[in-house]
C-alpha cells in the first residue's frame, strides 16, 4: 500500500507541476528572424494546445490562419512561437492584440548577418513539441540590451506564492477539522471495537472456567 500511496502522489504533484509550468508566463531573449503566417490544421491530441476559435465558424472548421513568429536563441537554436489571441478563455491573459503583437514583431527582425541585432524578450505560455506541432504562445515582447539580460519572473513568483499560501492555509484547516471532527469519531469506534474485543474476552474466559469446572 506504501508504494500506491507514494505513486499517487507523485502523480499528482507532477500534473500539478505539469500544469503550472504549461500555464505559467515564460521569457526567452531572441533575436526575430521571420513573421508569417500559416494555415494551421488542428486534428489529434495537439489541437487541444491550441488557442480555442474566435468564432463559431472557426470552431466548426479543422483549420484556420495562425500567425507565427521566427527566432534564433543566442547559441543559433531556433524557437517558433504562435500568436494567438486568449480572448476570455484559459489561460486568463485576456490578449486581444495579436494584430499589434505580430507588426511589432514584423518591425523588429534583425538578420543574421547583422553586427548588433536587435535583441527581444518575449514573454510566452506553452510548451514547443515537435512530435505534436505545438508551440508557444507569444504574449507580449520588448527590446532589451542583449541576449545576456536577466529578466525576474515576478508573475509567477507572485502566483507560486499565492497558491502556496493557499495551500498551507487549506492544509491548516483541514488538520483542524479533522482533529476536530474525525478524529473523535475514529477514537469513538475504537474505543468501542475495544470495549467489544474486552467483552469478548470476558465471555471467552468465562466459557473457559465453566468447561474446567465441569470437566
Amino acid at each position: 500500500m506504501a508504494y500506491v500511496r507514494w505513486t499517487f502522489i507523485i502523480l499528482f504533484w507532477g500534473v500539478i507541476a505539469a500544469f503550472l509550468h504549461y500555464t505559467l508566463p515564460q521569457t526567452d531573449i531572441v533575436r526575430i528572424t521571420d513573421t508569417y503566417e500559416k494555415r494551421q490544421d488542428f486534428s489529434g491530441i495537439s489541437a487541444y494546445f491550441w488557442a480555442s476559435p474566435e468564432t463559431e465558424q472557426q470552431a466548426l472548421s479543422q483549420s484556420r490562419d495562425v500567425f507565427f513568429i521566427q527566432t534564433f536563441e543566442e547559441g543559433g537554436k531556433p524557437s517558433i512561437y504562435r500568436n494567438e489571441d486568449t480572448g476570455w478563455g484559459w489561460p486568463p491573459y485576456f490578449k486581444f492584440d495579436t494584430a499589434n503583437l505580430q507588426a511589432r514583431a514584423s518591425d523588429l527582425i534583425s538578420k543574421s548577418n547583422e553586427a548588433n541585432p536587435t535583441w527581444v524578450a518575449i514573454r510566452h505560455y506553452g510548451w514547443r513539441s515537435e512530435l505534436l506541432s505545438t508551440y508557444p504562445n507569444a504574449l507580449s515582447l520588448k527590446v532589451v540590451e542583449g541576449p545576456d539580460v536577466r529578466i525576474i519572473p515576478w508573475t509567477s513568483i507572485i502566483v507560486l506564492v499565492v497558491l502556496a499560501v493557499l495551500f498551507l492555509a487549506a492544509r491548516t484547516r483541514w488538520r483542524r477539522f479533522k482533529a476536530r471532527r474525525i478524529d473523535p469519531v475514529f477514537d469513538d469506534v475504537e474505543d468501542r471495537m475495544e470495549a467489544i474485543d474486552d467483552h469478548y474476552d470476558s465471555i471467552t474466559h468465562r466459557l473457559r472456567r465453566w468447561w474446567r469446572g465441569k470437566a
